[in-house]
């Protein structure tokens, strides 16, 4: 495991590194040896901002928890990112139906945590639309005119299917497929 942690407008100090890494030390056994785990730091005010991505086999975990208290923010972000890995496991065990498939995402030290059953997913309504070609400004405009968080278009810049969506910092976001 390769720990990659910026500070973005702050400085990390190696006590926060040596905190982190202990932390989520605990996740190391879930995943491949050659997975990094990439935090960026920040700063706005007085609140601190940690982020985590996780690129893993098949999936990508990503979380992010803003406190006063920089290690209230870290061990926060660690109990996010153990609930997305254990619903994550869920997930793979389920659709395979054995737990071995799942071995090949994750190491095979996969029986330290009890996986709580869940309600399963189910998809309560489904939509069918026709794509009008766009670019992303004019999508973000449909996506507030209509009251949405996300639209999807067809984007004319780029010929792809592409979604445009509300960030919590009230920017937005584009995300484009990847072939």
């Amino acid at each position: 495991m390769e720990y990659k942690i910026t500070g973005n407008h702050m400085f990390v100090s190696e006590d926060v590194r040596d905190y982190i890494q202990k932390r989520f030390s605990k996740f190391e056994k879930f995943f491949k040896e050659d997975t990094d785990f990439i935090f960026t730091l920040s700063r706005v005010r007085d609140t601190k901002k940690v982020e985590i991505t996780i690129p893993a086999r098949g999936t990508t975990i990503r979380a992010e928890e803003s406190n006063i208290d920089l290690y209230a923010a870290i061990d926060l972000l660690q109990e996010v990112v153990e609930r997305q890995i254990q619903k994550y496991r869920r997930k793979v065990i389920d659709r395979h139906q054995n737990a071995p498939s799942a071995s090949s995402l994750f190491t095979d030290n996969q029986s330290d945590w009890d996986v709580e059953e869940d309600d399963e997913i189910k998809i309560v309504k489904s939509k069918r639309f026709a794509i009008k070609p766009m670019d992303p400004e004019e999508a973000c405009f449909q996506m507030d005119m209509l009251g949405h968080n996300f639209y999807v278009f067809y984007n004319s810049e780029t010929d792809l299917v592409s979604v445009v969506y509300k960030r919590k910092d009230g920017y937005y976001g584009l995300i484009e497929p990847e072939y």
